[in-house]
């Protein structure tokens, strides 16, 4: 159930402004009557502006009217139409007088739970990172006076505060050692397939430069090439050509005139 915001404003502005009685503006504002009528008298919420719970959506004008018409009726609280979800982390806040001890309860974290990052001390202790940096790098101004001391001893954090952040602290490390188990094994395999590739083959040797040499490789037995056919001799034999047969018979020597026979 939702509350009434500021209930001795709101009572102010209903004294001032409605007829309600008494009796009625206290039960709404969980009030006393008398307080209630000290208000109206000027004695109680002296100075204290009245808040209109009309404007604020906790209250309604026909509510008012309701009540107004029957002083035995008491006004009930309107529900809001948006409701503001409650604020559930707060900044941590070190009283003025522990303050000088988070310099040794951060140092103690860091020697008995390593495993808790700056973010976690920081949450845990309500420091900054620079300290904490400071304070694990012996770089604080402090230094020489800075002895561990127990957080929860001296009252900077509760036990299921540092329970609840060692718990996240393994669960991170979880993660990060299954992550890196996950690499490994990638890894391997990665090696693994490198070893069965097949070893790379030697180049062939550069193709002949004789511009006449058959570029393709020969694939079976090479066939003889086609010969012409010789001329047929007259005894339908193969033999050579003759010089009678080329230039023709020689002709025969001519008798001269007034011989009277070959000589």
């Amino acid at each position: 159930m939702s509350e009434l915001l500021m209930p001795k404003a709101t009572a102010v502005w209903l004294v001032e402004n409605t007829l309600l009685t008494f009796e009625q503006i206290a039960a709404f504002c969980n009030l006393h009557d008398l307080e209630v009528q000290g208000i109206a008298d000027g004695e109680v919420a002296v100075g204290i502006r009245g808040l209109d719970p009309t404007t604020n959506g906790q209250l309604t004008r026909e509510e008012i009217t309701r009540c107004e018409a029957d002083s035995k009726l008491r006004l009930e609280l309107s529900t809001p139409g948006n409701k503001i979800p409650p604020r559930t982390r707060r900044a941590r806040y070190t009283p003025v007088s522990k303050r000088q001890d988070r310099p040794n309860a951060i140092a103690w974290l860091l020697k008995n739970y390593p495993e808790l990052n700056d973010a976690q001390v920081g949450k845990l202790l309500g420091t900054t990172k620079s300290t904490i940096t400071a304070v694990r790098e012996r770089t604080h101004w402090n230094t020489p006076n800075i002895s561990p001391q127990d957080p929860l001893l001296l009252g900077i954090c509760t036990e299921h505060e540092l329970l609840e952040e060692l718990r996240k602290a393994q669960r991170r490390q979880e993660r990060e050692a299954k992550k890196a188990a996950r690499e490994v094994k990638k890894a391997a395999a990665a090696s693994a397939e490198s070893h069965k590739a097949p070893l790379p083959t030697e180049p062939e040797p550069p193709a002949s430069l004789n511009p006449y040499a058959d570029t393709e490789p020969s694939t079976g037995p090479k066939t003889p090439a086609p010969q012409m056919p010789e001329a047929p001799t007259q005894d339908g034999g193969l033999d050579e050509p003759d010089v009678a047969s080329v230039f023709g018979e020689q002709p025969t020597k001519l008798e001269e005139p007034g011989t009277g026979g070959v000589t």
